[in-house]
């Protein structure tokens, strides 16, 4: 089971974007790409078959997975994630928690 899913709220803790929190738009292989972290600038060439204006253009590049953290709203600061298993209606079921308070997270 991932510790950082796709919509996930998290924490920068390390690097130039340090303390930027935002939602996680794709899980990539060991990178996420996180909302309003990491914008660079990519000159794009226009392509009128598809509608695309050239230009610069702005985007979210993607960041290491270990470089971030997930948000905890209750502390309101980063937090690890654990895996709790839960039984509901016969079926055992894994969740995640936070590790400071165990509380479930919701995503």
């Amino acid at each position: 089971m991932a510790k950082i899913k796709s919509g996930d709220q998290v924490i920068v803790i390390t690097g130039k974007n340090k303390g930027a929190t935002g939602k996680v738009l794709r899980v990539l292989d060991g990178k996420v790409v996180v909302e309003g972290v990491n914008v660079v600038k990519r000159h794009q060439k226009p392509n009128p078959m598809r509608g695309v204006e050239g230009g610069i253009v702005s985007k979210n590049a993607p960041i290491n997975v270990s470089n971030v953290a997930i948000f905890n709203p209750e502390t309101k600061k980063a937090d690890r994630v654990g895996i709790k298993l839960v039984e509901t209606e016969g079926k055992v079921k894994r969740v995640r928690v936070f590790k400071s308070n165990g509380a479930q997270i919701d995503a």
